[in-house]
Protein backbone atom coordinates (compact mmCIF):
# COMPACT_ATOMS: atom_id res chain seq x y z
CA UNK A 1 0.00 0.00 0.00
CA UNK A 2 2.87 2.37 0.81
CA UNK A 3 4.42 1.81 -2.62
CA UNK A 4 1.04 2.45 -4.26
CA UNK A 5 0.71 5.86 -2.62
CA UNK A 6 4.35 6.66 -3.46
CA UNK A 7 3.62 5.99 -7.12
CA UNK A 8 0.49 8.15 -6.98
CA UNK A 9 2.49 10.96 -5.42
CA UNK A 10 5.10 10.69 -8.17
CA UNK A 11 2.45 10.92 -10.88
CA UNK A 12 0.81 13.88 -9.08
CA UNK A 13 4.08 15.79 -8.73
CA UNK A 14 4.92 15.31 -12.40
CA UNK A 15 1.47 16.67 -13.32
CA UNK A 16 1.83 19.50 -10.81
CA UNK A 17 5.06 20.85 -12.30
CA UNK A 18 3.61 20.69 -15.77
CA UNK A 19 5.66 17.74 -17.01
CA UNK A 20 5.00 16.94 -20.64
CA UNK A 21 5.30 13.18 -20.29
CA UNK A 22 3.63 11.00 -17.69
CA UNK A 23 4.86 7.58 -16.53
CA UNK A 24 2.73 5.48 -18.85
CA UNK A 25 3.68 3.99 -22.22
CA UNK A 26 1.05 5.91 -24.18
CA UNK A 27 2.59 9.18 -23.10
CA UNK A 28 6.22 8.07 -23.24
CA UNK A 29 5.84 6.51 -26.69
CA UNK A 30 4.44 9.79 -27.99
CA UNK A 31 7.80 11.51 -27.50
CA UNK A 32 9.49 12.04 -30.89
CA UNK A 33 13.08 10.96 -31.29
CA UNK A 34 15.53 13.90 -31.32
CA UNK A 35 16.54 14.93 -34.80
CA UNK A 36 20.20 14.04 -34.44
CA UNK A 37 19.39 10.33 -34.23
CA UNK A 38 17.40 10.47 -37.44
CA UNK A 39 20.53 11.67 -39.24
CA UNK A 40 22.98 9.30 -37.50
CA UNK A 41 22.74 6.12 -39.53
CA UNK A 42 25.80 4.30 -38.18
CA UNK A 43 27.12 3.98 -34.64
CA UNK A 44 29.79 1.99 -32.80
CA UNK A 45 28.92 -0.36 -29.96
CA UNK A 46 31.71 -1.26 -27.49
CA UNK A 47 31.52 -4.19 -25.06
CA UNK A 48 34.36 -3.87 -22.57
CA UNK A 49 34.69 -5.04 -19.00
CA UNK A 50 36.27 -7.56 -16.63
CA UNK A 51 35.20 -10.30 -19.05
CA UNK A 52 37.83 -8.89 -21.43
CA UNK A 53 40.58 -10.17 -19.12
CA UNK A 54 40.08 -13.89 -19.72
CA UNK A 55 39.00 -12.99 -23.27
CA UNK A 56 37.54 -16.44 -23.75
CA UNK A 57 34.14 -17.51 -25.05
CA UNK A 58 32.09 -14.36 -24.64
CA UNK A 59 31.15 -11.52 -22.32
CA UNK A 60 28.90 -14.04 -20.55
CA UNK A 61 32.05 -15.74 -19.23
CA UNK A 62 31.12 -15.57 -15.52
CA UNK A 63 27.62 -16.94 -16.08
CA UNK A 64 28.77 -19.82 -18.28
CA UNK A 65 31.62 -20.73 -15.96
CA UNK A 66 29.37 -20.62 -12.90
CA UNK A 67 26.90 -22.76 -14.84
CA UNK A 68 29.59 -25.42 -15.30
CA UNK A 69 29.83 -25.05 -19.08
CA UNK A 70 32.44 -27.62 -20.08
CA UNK A 71 34.58 -25.36 -22.28
CA UNK A 72 34.76 -22.65 -19.62
CA UNK A 73 35.50 -25.06 -16.79
CA UNK A 74 38.28 -26.69 -18.83
CA UNK A 75 39.73 -23.28 -19.69
CA UNK A 76 39.87 -22.24 -16.06
CA UNK A 77 41.25 -25.58 -14.85
CA UNK A 78 44.00 -25.41 -17.43
CA UNK A 79 45.05 -21.80 -16.91
CA UNK A 80 44.25 -20.76 -13.33
CA UNK A 81 44.89 -21.99 -9.83
CA UNK A 82 42.30 -24.08 -7.98
CA UNK A 83 39.76 -21.96 -6.17
CA UNK A 84 40.25 -18.94 -8.44
CA UNK A 85 37.14 -16.72 -8.38
CA UNK A 86 35.82 -14.43 -11.08
CA UNK A 87 36.25 -11.23 -9.02
CA UNK A 88 40.00 -11.96 -9.01
CA UNK A 89 40.01 -10.90 -12.67
CA UNK A 90 39.11 -7.39 -11.48
CA UNK A 91 42.63 -6.26 -10.47
CA UNK A 92 43.89 -7.54 -13.84
CA UNK A 93 41.57 -5.24 -15.77
CA UNK A 94 44.25 -2.55 -15.90
CA UNK A 95 43.41 -1.10 -19.33
CA UNK A 96 47.11 -0.35 -19.78
CA UNK A 97 46.73 0.31 -23.52
CA UNK A 98 43.64 2.48 -23.18
CA UNK A 99 44.05 5.75 -25.12
CA UNK A 100 40.59 7.32 -25.40
CA UNK A 101 41.85 10.24 -27.51
CA UNK A 102 43.09 7.83 -30.17
CA UNK A 103 39.87 5.88 -29.93
CA UNK A 104 37.93 9.07 -30.56
CA UNK A 105 40.01 9.83 -33.66
CA UNK A 106 39.43 6.33 -35.04
CA UNK A 107 35.70 6.47 -34.36
CA UNK A 108 35.34 9.79 -36.15
CA UNK A 109 37.43 8.64 -39.11
CA UNK A 110 35.20 5.57 -39.48
CA UNK A 111 32.22 7.69 -40.44
CA UNK A 112 30.16 6.68 -37.42
CA UNK A 113 27.98 9.34 -35.82
CA UNK A 114 27.53 7.96 -32.31
CA UNK A 115 29.39 5.72 -29.86
CA UNK A 116 27.88 3.54 -27.14
CA UNK A 117 30.12 2.10 -24.40
CA UNK A 118 29.17 -0.54 -21.84
CA UNK A 119 28.95 1.35 -18.57
CA UNK A 120 28.04 -1.93 -16.83
CA UNK A 121 27.41 -5.43 -18.14
CA UNK A 122 25.59 -8.26 -16.36
CA UNK A 123 28.68 -8.95 -14.22
CA UNK A 124 27.95 -5.75 -12.30
CA UNK A 125 31.36 -4.10 -12.72
CA UNK A 126 30.96 -0.41 -13.58
CA UNK A 127 33.35 1.48 -15.85
CA UNK A 128 32.86 4.59 -13.75
CA UNK A 129 33.30 5.18 -9.98
CA UNK A 130 29.71 4.46 -9.09
CA UNK A 131 28.75 5.18 -5.49
CA UNK A 132 26.54 2.08 -5.48
CA UNK A 133 29.18 -0.32 -6.81
CA UNK A 134 31.80 -0.11 -4.09
CA UNK A 135 35.06 -1.94 -4.88
CA UNK A 136 33.60 -3.35 -8.08
CA UNK A 137 34.25 -0.43 -10.39
CA UNK A 138 37.11 0.77 -12.56
CA UNK A 139 38.25 3.46 -10.10
CA UNK A 140 38.47 1.21 -7.06
CA UNK A 141 39.90 -1.86 -8.73
CA UNK A 142 41.74 -2.52 -11.99
CA UNK A 143 42.69 0.54 -14.03
CA UNK A 144 42.13 2.97 -11.13
CA UNK A 145 40.52 5.45 -13.52
CA UNK A 146 37.14 6.58 -14.75
CA UNK A 147 37.14 4.68 -18.04
CA UNK A 148 33.69 5.87 -19.06
CA UNK A 149 34.38 9.49 -18.20
CA UNK A 150 37.70 9.51 -20.05
CA UNK A 151 36.07 8.34 -23.27
CA UNK A 152 33.12 10.72 -22.91
CA UNK A 153 35.57 13.62 -22.50
CA UNK A 154 37.68 12.58 -25.49
CA UNK A 155 34.64 12.14 -27.73
CA UNK A 156 33.26 15.55 -26.84
CA UNK A 157 36.56 17.43 -26.92
CA UNK A 158 37.88 15.99 -30.18
CA UNK A 159 34.87 15.03 -32.29
CA UNK A 160 31.28 15.85 -33.16
CA UNK A 161 30.14 12.33 -32.33
CA UNK A 162 27.26 11.66 -29.94
CA UNK A 163 28.20 9.72 -26.82
CA UNK A 164 26.01 7.06 -25.25
CA UNK A 165 26.06 4.32 -22.63
CA UNK A 166 24.93 0.73 -22.49
CA UNK A 167 23.60 -0.23 -19.07
CA UNK A 168 22.52 -3.65 -17.84
CA UNK A 169 19.53 -3.47 -15.53
CA UNK A 170 20.20 -6.75 -13.78
CA UNK A 171 23.30 -8.51 -12.42
CA UNK A 172 23.68 -12.27 -12.48
CA UNK A 173 24.84 -12.76 -8.92
CA UNK A 174 23.95 -9.62 -6.96
CA UNK A 175 22.33 -10.85 -3.70
CA UNK A 176 19.61 -8.21 -3.73
CA UNK A 177 18.62 -9.06 -7.29
CA UNK A 178 18.56 -12.75 -6.42
CA UNK A 179 16.39 -11.92 -3.40
CA UNK A 180 13.93 -9.94 -5.52
CA UNK A 181 13.88 -12.78 -8.03
CA UNK A 182 13.17 -15.30 -5.25
CA UNK A 183 10.32 -13.05 -4.10
CA UNK A 184 8.79 -13.16 -7.57
CA UNK A 185 9.80 -9.54 -8.17
CA UNK A 186 7.28 -8.39 -5.57
CA UNK A 187 10.14 -6.60 -3.79
CA UNK A 188 12.42 -4.02 -5.42
CA UNK A 189 15.46 -3.93 -3.17
CA UNK A 190 17.87 -4.20 -6.09
CA UNK A 191 16.09 -1.60 -8.21
CA UNK A 192 15.94 0.97 -5.43
CA UNK A 193 19.50 0.52 -4.18
CA UNK A 194 21.41 -0.34 -7.36
CA UNK A 195 19.79 -0.24 -10.81
CA UNK A 196 18.02 3.12 -10.61
CA UNK A 197 20.75 4.95 -8.65
CA UNK A 198 23.22 3.88 -11.35
CA UNK A 199 21.03 5.26 -14.11
CA UNK A 200 20.59 8.56 -12.29
CA UNK A 201 24.37 8.77 -11.78
CA UNK A 202 25.05 8.13 -15.46
CA UNK A 203 22.62 10.78 -16.62
CA UNK A 204 23.54 13.48 -14.10
CA UNK A 205 27.33 13.04 -14.29
CA UNK A 206 27.99 12.08 -17.92
CA UNK A 207 24.90 13.41 -19.74
CA UNK A 208 24.79 10.67 -22.40
CA UNK A 209 22.74 11.15 -25.54
CA UNK A 210 21.92 7.44 -25.78
CA UNK A 211 20.90 4.97 -23.10
CA UNK A 212 21.07 1.44 -24.45
CA UNK A 213 19.23 -0.50 -21.76
CA UNK A 214 19.59 -4.28 -21.42
CA UNK A 215 19.30 -7.11 -18.90
CA UNK A 216 15.62 -6.42 -18.39
CA UNK A 217 14.05 -9.63 -19.65
CA UNK A 218 13.51 -11.57 -16.43
CA UNK A 219 11.14 -9.05 -14.83
CA UNK A 220 8.33 -6.73 -15.91
CA UNK A 221 8.80 -3.02 -16.48
CA UNK A 222 6.84 -2.33 -13.29
CA UNK A 223 9.59 -4.05 -11.28
CA UNK A 224 12.28 -1.92 -12.92
CA UNK A 225 10.24 1.30 -12.47
CA UNK A 226 11.09 1.99 -16.09
CA UNK A 227 8.18 4.30 -16.84
CA UNK A 228 8.92 6.48 -13.82
CA UNK A 229 12.59 6.75 -14.79
CA UNK A 230 11.80 7.60 -18.41
CA UNK A 231 9.28 10.26 -17.37
CA UNK A 232 12.01 11.91 -15.30
CA UNK A 233 14.50 11.49 -18.15
CA UNK A 234 12.22 13.16 -20.69
CA UNK A 235 10.90 15.90 -18.40
CA UNK A 236 13.58 16.94 -15.94
CA UNK A 237 16.97 15.44 -16.72
CA UNK A 238 19.86 17.49 -18.13
CA UNK A 239 19.57 15.55 -21.41
CA UNK A 240 15.77 15.70 -21.76
CA UNK A 241 15.93 17.35 -25.18
CA UNK A 242 18.64 15.17 -26.76
CA UNK A 243 18.41 11.74 -25.11
CA UNK A 244 17.53 8.66 -27.15
CA UNK A 245 16.67 5.32 -25.55
CA UNK A 246 16.01 1.84 -26.87
CA UNK A 247 13.20 -0.57 -26.03
CA UNK A 248 14.67 -2.92 -23.39
CA UNK A 249 12.87 -1.78 -20.27
CA UNK A 250 11.17 -4.96 -19.06
CA UNK A 251 9.83 -8.32 -20.18
CA UNK A 252 7.54 -7.99 -23.23
CA UNK A 253 8.54 -4.35 -23.74
CA UNK A 254 11.11 -4.81 -26.58
CA UNK A 255 9.65 -4.13 -30.02
CA UNK A 256 6.54 -2.64 -28.38
CA UNK A 257 7.55 0.40 -26.31
CA UNK A 258 10.49 2.75 -25.83
CA UNK A 259 12.47 5.01 -28.16
CA UNK A 260 13.91 3.06 -31.07
CA UNK A 261 13.37 -0.70 -31.34
CA UNK A 262 16.12 -3.30 -31.06
CA UNK A 263 13.69 -6.21 -30.55
CA UNK A 264 16.29 -8.99 -30.46
CA UNK A 265 20.07 -9.18 -30.81
CA UNK A 266 21.28 -8.51 -34.36
CA UNK A 267 17.75 -7.48 -35.31
CA UNK A 268 17.28 -6.97 -39.04
CA UNK A 269 13.68 -7.08 -40.29
CA UNK A 270 14.80 -6.56 -43.91
CA UNK A 271 11.61 -4.68 -44.67
CA UNK A 272 10.46 -1.09 -44.15
CA UNK A 273 9.28 -0.57 -40.57
CA UNK A 274 6.78 1.89 -39.19
CA UNK A 275 8.94 2.53 -36.12
CA UNK A 276 12.57 3.64 -35.88
CA UNK A 277 14.81 0.63 -35.26
CA UNK A 278 18.45 -0.30 -34.82
CA UNK A 279 20.41 -3.36 -35.87
CA UNK A 280 22.94 -3.77 -33.05
CA UNK A 281 25.34 -5.99 -34.93
CA UNK A 282 28.59 -7.72 -33.94
CA UNK A 283 31.89 -8.36 -35.68
CA UNK A 284 32.16 -11.73 -33.95
CA UNK A 285 29.51 -14.39 -34.56
CA UNK A 286 29.77 -15.68 -30.99
CA UNK A 287 30.52 -12.67 -28.81
CA UNK A 288 29.88 -8.96 -28.38
CA UNK A 289 33.32 -8.48 -26.83
CA UNK A 290 36.93 -9.49 -27.37
CA UNK A 291 37.79 -13.20 -27.21
CA UNK A 292 41.24 -14.58 -27.81
CA UNK A 293 40.05 -17.97 -29.02
CA UNK A 294 38.23 -16.70 -32.12
CA UNK A 295 39.53 -17.57 -35.59
CA UNK A 296 38.79 -15.92 -38.93
CA UNK A 297 35.74 -18.08 -39.59
CA UNK A 298 34.24 -16.71 -36.39
CA UNK A 299 33.76 -13.22 -37.89
CA UNK A 300 30.95 -11.90 -40.05
CA UNK A 301 31.94 -10.41 -43.38
CA UNK A 302 31.64 -6.66 -44.01
CA UNK A 303 28.04 -6.92 -45.13
CA UNK A 304 26.92 -7.87 -41.57
CA UNK A 305 28.99 -5.73 -39.23
CA UNK A 306 27.43 -2.27 -39.14
CA UNK A 307 25.55 -0.86 -36.14
CA UNK A 308 22.72 0.58 -38.20
CA UNK A 309 19.86 2.83 -37.22
CA UNK A 310 17.00 3.11 -39.70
Amino acid sequence: MKKFFTLLLTVFLISLVGGKYTPDWKSLDARPLPGWFDDAKIGIFLHWGVFSVPGFGSEWFWSYWAGKSKDYVNFMNKNFKPGFSYPEFGPQFTAEFYEPEKWADIFEASGAKYVVLTSKHHEGYTLWPSKVSWNWNSKDIGSKRDLLGDLAKAIRNKTELHFGVYHSMFEWFHPLYLLDKKNGYKTQYFVDSKALPELFELVKIYEPEVIWSDGDWEAPDTYWKSKEFLAWLYNESPVKDVIVVNDRWGANIPCHHGGYYTCSDRYNPKTLQAHKWENAMTLDKGSWGFRRNVDLSGFFDTRRTRHDAC
